[in-house]
């Protein structure tokens, strides 16, 4: 992540539109400079500049810890430790990670929540209203159903009927998605031969279809090659890093942001394969309120 923003990106920032961040800057009311035409902005003095301009008492929130929460996908957990970000991890599921944001137990959650009208906003409003976490696009990835080594016949939902699968916790959205498209089938849990331990990360999952311990489960395209499995794709979906947005500028999760836009990452996402990059970066909600 550059050290300097955008007129776009400190708009963004700001909540303002691009032309009131255009005034700021003429006025000199924002630190900024003039370099080969175009106006930068320091973010470092950007944050020193609203931090100075905070009014009211002057209270100290306790200190966010670096951990990141929330779903498993193998692609970012692979950025965090090559990123040298420090960052530590607690995979439980989406749900768990807003529950852990909300409580202010983790800097940010990864998320891939089905919501009628796209991805991740509205559970993110519904559980922490419009508290400062901005809404990071990491990537669009594949699901689908992982299927075991030799397996066939089964091409969809309809097909698990009576077949050995594995599911995931209920604080995971891929289960809260999988047993609605059971519902949609006319089925439920009860109609499997469901494995009695769930697999707790998308890793997990696919360890065990690979070692035979089920036939089928609904995860990632990316891990199919890997472990050798078949895969029936069934849903496009976003992955996003919900973040407090006083961790945002922090060093670790700088450090993070930095490497999501280097050509390391985007060649180990094509190595992995079912990722699309192409709007990596976009910030889909920030919140208001402090």
């Amino acid at each position: 992540m550059s050290e300097y923003l955008t007129t776009k990106e400190l708009a963004d920032l700001l909540r303002i539109g691009e032309r009131k961040a255009y005034d700021l800057a003429s006025s000199g009311a924002v630190p900024c400079v003039r370099a080969m035409g175009k106006l930068l902005f320091p973010r470092a003095e950007v944050i020193a500049w609203l931090n100075a301009s905070r009014s009211g008492p002057q209270v100290a929130e306790p200190a966010l810890p670096p951990i990141i929460a929330g779903s498993h996908d193998p692609l970012l957990d692979w950025a965090l430790r090559e990123s040298g970000s420090g960052l530590a991890t607690y995979y439980d599921g989406s749900f768990d990670g807003l529950t852990r944001l909300k409580d202010r137990s983790a800097q940010a959650a990864a998320l891939h929540i089905h919501e009628d009208q796209g991805f991740n906003t509205q559970s993110l409003r519904a559980n922490l209203g419009e508290a400062p976490v901005v809404l990071y696009e990491i990537a669009q990835r594949q699901r689908g159903l992982l299927l075991a080594p030799g397996v066939s016949g089964i091409t969809g939902f309809a097909d698990l009927k009576g077949r050995r699968v594995i599911l995931r916790q209920d604080s995971a959205a891929s289960q809260r998605l999988f047993d609605a498209q059971l519902e949609a089938h006319d089925l439920t849990r009860d109609d499997l031969d469901a494995l009695p331990a769930c697999a707790r990360t998308e890793e997990e999952l696919a360890i065990a279809l690979h070692d035979s311990k089920a036939e089928a489960g609904f995860g990632l395209g990316a891990l199919a090659s890997l472990y050798n499995l078949g895969f029936a794709p069934t849903h496009s979906e976003r992955l996003d890093l919900a973040i407090w947005r006083r961790a945002y500028f922090d060093d670790p999760i700088l450090k993070l942001l930095s490497f999501f836009q280097s050509e390391s990452f985007t060649t180990r996402a094509l190595e992995f394969g079912g990722y699309d990059l192409s709007g990596l970066g976009t910030i889909h909600h920030n919140g208001a309120s402090g």
